[in-house]
């Protein structure tokens, strides 16, 4: 994994903004209509234009965007999750929404998730959420829900492929020599209903054992790997009554053992591993602090870390590596610019929010990203203005480090 050796090197979180032509071809495919090899070659050059339009921005390691994890609408922001339901065997449709599953309570001590309707954040701002006109909102509410009814086993080898095969063409045109892929972590992957596994626990391993087929793929390529796995943080929101942060860290832990038992053996320096805290947009109001489990996170076996730093509700927390110790051999990749606002950051701000971390962690060990995925979040052309800035505002910080 390439270190900001005489610069600021620049990256970002996974999801950006798809074409029409290829949001036409993906709902095309996904109601049955669509020629799979008019998919394919739409695929293919969808993602060579968002490599070059990324190196155009001026960013150094760029992503495939997500493409092609199915996004049939401009809104549909789940694709980094619900991506990995057509690459698992043993699910079955359970005909039921997102907010659908039954509620569970906690009890001192012992915290067990609640369904998603439930969120504390949405419970304090009800009126909010409810409101179209708002601009509030964790996204529409999703139908044909899977839930676990036999062993998990990863299908999705032809998928991976041809991801693989067309991020490394689209690579090599715009002359990258580094690129990195995301993939779901387990944690947030077993967020599905689950009739099979006799515990929470047993399911999230049995997710860790099969999606690590698709992380040694993506490594065996030669690519970065970016495990996303905002459910490390963003179950906090999902416990009610709130946990004191001990009971959530023991809750998170075999969480974090099973991604750990999912990278073993594979090499922690072409690792990369995204945290946040869900990026809808809402208030965010009942998010964990930074500081209650940043200790969690440098837990996880990734050569570096990329986090929420450039939102209102987490701006502040960069002060948490004025006492927290990242080891010698890792990297950071906080969040400069953000997904949660349509203002395009200034450069000038840019190159302070950087400067923070690197006067703390060492500026080598920075690379200045985004706070989550840009794609569905804001519009398009604001997406890639935020790159635009994102770049300016390292070589601003480049000159006042070097």
């Amino acid at each position: 994994m390439r270190k900001s050796s005489d610069r600021i090197l620049t990256s970002h979180a996974g999801s950006l903004p798809r074409p029409d032509d290829l949001i036409e071809a993906n709902r095309q495919r996904e109601a049955g209509k669509a020629d799979e090899a008019t998919f394919q070659k739409a695929l293919t050059q969808g993602v060579a234009d968002v490599v070059r339009r990324q190196v155009a921005a001026g960013i150094d390691v760029p992503g495939d965007g997500e493409y092609g994890k199915s996004m049939g609408s401009k809104v549909n922001y789940r694709a980094w999750w619900s991506y990995s339901f057509q690459r698992l065997g043993g699910l079955k449709v359970a005909g039921l929404g997102l907010y659908d599953f039954p509620v569970r309570r906690s009890s001192p001590g012992h915290v067990v998730l609640s369904s998603f309707g439930d969120r504390r954040d949405r419970l304090r701002f009800t009126a909010a959420y409810s409101d179209p006109d708002s601009g509030v909102s964790t996204g529409p509410r999703t139908t044909d829900w899977p839930v676990c009814v036999g062993p998990l086993s990863y299908t999705g080898h032809a998928a991976i492929a041809a991801d693989i095969a067309n991020f490394k063409a689209a690579l090599a045109a715009s002359g990258v020599s580094e690129g990195f892929m995301t993939s779901i972590g387990p944690a947030s992957c077993s967020r599905i209903g689950n009739d099979h596994y006799k515990s929470d626990d047993e399911f999230v391993f049995a997710c860790a054992d099969a999606m690590r087929e698709e992380y040694k793929a993506i490594i065996d390529a030669g690519l970065i790997l970016q495990i996303d796995d905002p459910a490390i943080a963003e179950n906090f929101d999902q416990i009610n009554p709130e946990p004191t942060a001990e009971d959530y860290r023991r809750f998170t832990m075999p969480k974090i053992e099973a991604l750990n038992h999912a990278l073993r053996g594979l090499p922690r320096d072409r690792i990369r591993f995204h945290l946040c805290w869900g990026s809808w947009h809402g208030p965010h109001t009942t998010d964990i602090p930074m500081r209650d489990i940043v200790g969690l996170m440098l837990k996880i076996e990734a050569g570096a870390y990329s986090f929420e730093a450039g939102n209102v509700r987490h701006e502040h927390e960069w002060a948490v590596w004025k006492d927290t110790r990242l080891p010698d051999d890792r990297l950071i990749l906080p969040g400069v610019v953000s997904h949660a606002t349509n203002v395009v950051e200034h450069p000038d701000l840019v190159a302070e929010r950087i400067g923070r971390f690197a006067k703390l962690v060492g500026r080598d060990r920075v690379i200045a990203s985004t706070d989550c995925g840009l794609g569905g979040r804001v519009h398009r052309d604001i997406a890639w203005a935020k790159l635009e800035a994102l770049a300016q505002g390292a070589a601003i910080a480049s000159r006042q480090l070097w």
